[in-house]
């Protein structure tokens, strides 16, 4: 499933384009579609507890499945139908606002639906990169996929929140359903894509067990599957928390939402800028294990203060929170590209998504329920010590031996 390096190369970049130009419409919409949710419909912290939960509920439901399902698919047809879908259910919101008739219903509806397309995309999607990117080359593509993808966070934010300033939170879900669109258009020019394995008669069930046989045994993946799970759960409690605590809390108009949200896209930029270099300064397996206490610090931040004084402290926060986040999700993903088998890849990237994103939701209900009682702030405050349980599962693992995450591989070679 290889190609010459130049239409290789042709084939990266429109990827990237595609996946740039969705990826910028969906950080909109995470700033608009709880503003509208909070600004229009009035909700509270558990009702955007559960809009962030089901923003991320399908990858309990299909995660698991889902690589399985899709390497039985063309992987180009996959995106660009899954890319329509959700254009269709985001511009279902403003077509239904104007009607007169939106409800809180309506929205986790949309929620879901981008959710469960979006399971069906990044299956598809993380495989198709391996065809045309060398092997010697993903981390250094991963990570301008990272940054690119943190780009569209800072940029994406900052734009949904100056369109909901100006024209409302119902009209900047526009730009995501043109994003989609574009995407769509985009992947369409591309050569189809098809995974090793995809004719096997194995059973799905069957398909699904030897993936996940393969990474919660993994001496190496395992833990790094769980190390993602606790950033994951508090990054879930964030998400529930974040639009209504800077509304309610720290009184912040829209736009100023949307440019504190954006900051965490600075973070990310700048992490995702560093990795290559601390992947070869101090190794891939050092850097996963020492993040975690970054994220602590950030976290803490987070919410510690009040008024105007509380955007800085949030922004400080959040630009390390999202720092600490990256290089371990840059550098993990590599080594499940490179260690798993061709056949089992997409399996295994689906099996990963669905433990580890799996948490997201449950960390957003959780953190909704209890903020009812005991206020956003508190939740926020006490999810940053959650966070000290991500480097002491690996500090308990074999990661803690390696100086490189490929070197337990390289080192089992006879």
């Amino acid at each position: 499933m290889t190609t010459t390096a130049p239409t290789a190369t042709r084939s990266f970049w429109t990827y990237w384009a595609a996946t740039t130009t969705s990826s910028m419409g969906s950080a909109v919409t995470t700033i608009a579609l709880p503003l509208t949710a909070v600004l229009v419909l009035d909700a509270g912290p558990f009702e955007t507890g559960l809009l962030a939960a089901a923003s991320y509920l399908a990858w309990i439901v299909i995660g698991l499945p889902a690589g399985a399902i899709v390497q039985r698919w063309p992987l180009r047809a996959t995106q660009v139908i899954t890319d329509l879908v959700r254009a269709a259910a985001i511009l279902s919101v403003p077509l239904t606002w104007w009607a007169g008739h939106l409800t809180l219903a309506q929205l986790f509806l949309v929620a879901l639906t981008l959710n469960f397309a979006e399971v069906l995309f990044f299956s598809a999607n993380t495989t198709f990169i391996t065809s045309v990117v060398p092997r010697d080359q993903l981390t250094g593509r991963n990570s301008l996929m990272s940054g690119t993808h943190a780009v569209t966070e800072l940029g994406g934010p900052s734009l949904g929140g100056l369109v909901v300033q100006l024209a409302g939170a119902v009209p900047a879900l526009l730009l995501d359903a043109v994003s989609y669109v574009v995407s769509a258009v985009l992947l369409r020019t591309l050569p189809e894509r098809r995974q090793p394995g995809a004719q096997d008669p194995t059973p799905v069930h069957r398909r699904i067990a030897e993936g996940w046989r393969f990474v919660t045994t993994h001496p190496v993946m395992a833990p790094c599957t769980w190390w993602a799970c606790v950033v994951n759960t508090v990054c879930g409690a964030q998400h529930a928390l974040f639009a209504i605590y800077l509304v309610r809390e720290l009184h912040a108009p829209a736009a100023v939402v949307g440019l504190l949200l954006a900051t965490g896209g600075l973070g990310a930029l700048l992490a995702a800028g560093a990795t290559p270099w601390l992947v070869r300064r101090f190794g891939s397996a050092r850097v996963v294990l020492l993040v975690g206490l970054f994220g602590f610090a950030g976290a803490l931040l987070l919410p510690s203060g009040t008024g105007q004084w509380g955007w800085a402290w949030f922004a400080v926060g959040n630009i390390v929170f999202a720092a600490s986040v990256v290089p371990g999700s840059v550098v993990t993903r590599t080594y499940r590209q490179v260690a798993s088998p061709p056949e089992l890849l997409s399996r295994v990237m689906g099996t990963v998504r669905f433990v580890s994103w799996g948490c997201i939701p449950l960390g957003g209900l959780l953190a909704g329920a209890i903020a009812e009682a005991a206020g956003t702030r508190a939740v926020l405050l006490g999810s940053a010590f959650v966070l000290l349980a991500a480097p002491a599962i690996l500090a308990a693992s074999p990661v803690r031996r390696l100086r490189n995450l490929e070197d337990h591989t390289a080192a089992r070679q006879p």
